[in-house]
């Protein structure tokens, strides 16, 4: 080890690269050992004040007695007293009245997200956008009605789509001409050779109305909105539903359209909120 002093006017090491790179033995300056013992001691500081340490069966607990899950009730109690306010009158009152008070509705349609998040948007998507197979709940399209008491029904109860396969009554070319049909009600015209079938053999004008306008009574789609459940309207899309039927009994390959029934899953309340997001996401009727 060298004990010359250099221009930097301190002893070095020895440890020298390149003669200008040297290794010196001088002090640290006086704010970096200041902060060095300021960090420790608040090291120990906290450990005093806090759980820090493991012991052979759980750790030290600190002077303080904080724990994660304490501070995490206290937030969740002080999230609580600002709900409390509006959950105590959710209970009493209809969604009907929950839509008309214009600060209920606000909050509900804020406490709902999660809701809608939690239950609802595995098959309806994060913001009501549908997903195949599932309807989109952001139009202004519904299947069983739109106003706040047909949703009230659909979330408590459930829907289970209903319509018979075509397939054994229908020959290949009157499902050819039906499918035309319903392809051209979306686009605002006629097929006259499937408006036959439709108002005849097919008797789709029973549930459809004959021009094709729907019956939410019976959950029937309105064929004239160009809105589809299954595919995007195209012929084949629109043939196969037309031969395999919604839900038909003994037809593998039916179309599938089950709503499951939220009543025994979600209380009075919490229904009551997701019947008011869903009839804001679509405008409502």
């Amino acid at each position: 080890m060298s004990d010359k002093s250099n221009a930097f006017g301190a002893p070095d090491t020895g440890h020298v690269w390149d003669d200008n790179l040297r290794e010196l033995t001088n002090q640290p300056p006086k704010w970096w050992m200041l902060g060095m013992h300021a960090s420790w001691i608040l090291v120990v500081l906290y450990t005093i004040l806090y759980p820090a340490w493991p012991t052979l069966t759980s750790h030290t607990k600190g002077v303080l007695g904080w724990t994660s899950i304490g501070e995490y009730k206290e937030s969740l109690a002080a999230i609580e007293e600002v709900r409390g306010k509006y959950e105590s009158r959710l209970p009493g009152m209809s969604a009907a009245a929950i839509l008309a008070d214009n600060e209920l509705n606000n909050y509900v349609q804020r406490s709902a997200k999660v809701l809608f998040g939690d239950n609802c948007a595995a098959c309806h998507g994060a913001g009501g956008q549908g997903n195949p197979g599932y309807p989109v709940l952001a139009d202004d399209d519904w299947l069983y009605g739109g106003d706040i008491n047909a949703i009230m029904a659909s979330v408590t109860n459930g829907r289970k789509g209903n319509m018979p396969a075509h397939s054994g009554t229908l020959s290949a070319q009157e499902l050819d001409n039906v499918a035309k049909h319903v392809q051209a009600l979306s686009q605002g015209s006629e097929y006259a050779p499937g408006k036959e079938v439709f108002m005849g053999k097919g008797a789709c004008f029973a549930c459809h109305g004959p021009e094709g306008k729907g019956m939410a009574a019976l959950g029937a789609a309105n064929l004239t909105d160009a809105i589809w459940r299954f595919g995007d309207g195209d012929l084949d899309s629109i043939k196969y539903t037309i031969a395999h039927g919604v839900n038909a009994p003994n037809n593998p390959q039916t179309r599938n359209a089950d709503m499951p029934a939220w009543k025994d899953r979600l209380t009075e309340t919490e229904i009551k909120k997701l019947a008011v997001y869903v009839h804001q996401l679509g405008g409502g009727q």
